[in-house]
C-alpha cells in the first residue's frame, strides 16, 4: 500500500482553494468583511500566542463545528464573512479549507504562511 506524501496532499489541496496575503487577510478582517479562524492545537495559542479576535476552532472539531446539523455547531461560524483559516505554516489551513469546501462551504480562504509568516513579519500577536 502506498500513501499519499502529506507535501502532495497539501500541494493538491492548494490548487484547489483560495489563499489571501497576510496583508490581505487582515485588511478583510480590519473591515469587518472576514473573520479569522484558529486551527491550531489550544497548546500551540498558549505556547506561541494568536491573533486577536480570531475565533478558536481545533482541527479535529472544524467540520463539527461549521455543519449547522452537528450537535456541536458554533454559530459563529455560520457567517455570511469570509473564514480565513491559519494554523502554524499553511499546511493544516489548507487541508482544512478544502474539506470546508467539499462540504459545500464556498466563503472559505486560507491565510499564507500561517501563524509562522504572521509572527516573523511583526503583526500583533496577542498572549493569554
Amino acid at each position: 500500500m502506498s500513501i499519499t506524501p502529506i507535501k502532495t496532499l497539501v500541494a493538491n489541496a492548494k490548487a484547489e482553494i483560495r489563499t489571501l496575503s497576510q496583508e490581505d487577510a487582515e485588511a478583510m478582517v480590519a473591515a469587518g468583511e472576514a473573520l479569522f479562524v484558529d486551527i491550531r492545537d489550544p497548546r500551540e495559542l498558549s505556547r506561541d500566542g494568536y491573533i486577536d479576535g480570531a475565533f478558536h476552532a481545533p482541527r479535529g472539531m472544524l467540520e463539527f463545528w461549521v455543519a449547522p446539523d452537528s450537535p456541536y455547531h458554533k454559530p459563529e461560524l455560520a457567517t455570511d464573512k469570509t473564514l480565513i483559516l491559519y494554523c502554524a505554516s499553511a499546511w493544516r489551513s489548507a487541508l482544512s479549507v478544502k474539506a470546508l469546501q467539499d462540504m459545500g462551504v464556498d466563503n472559505i480562504a486560507e491565510m499564507d504562511g500561517g501563524f509562522g509568516a504572521w509572527k516573523a513579519r511583526g503583526a500583533p500577536i496577542a498572549t493569554q
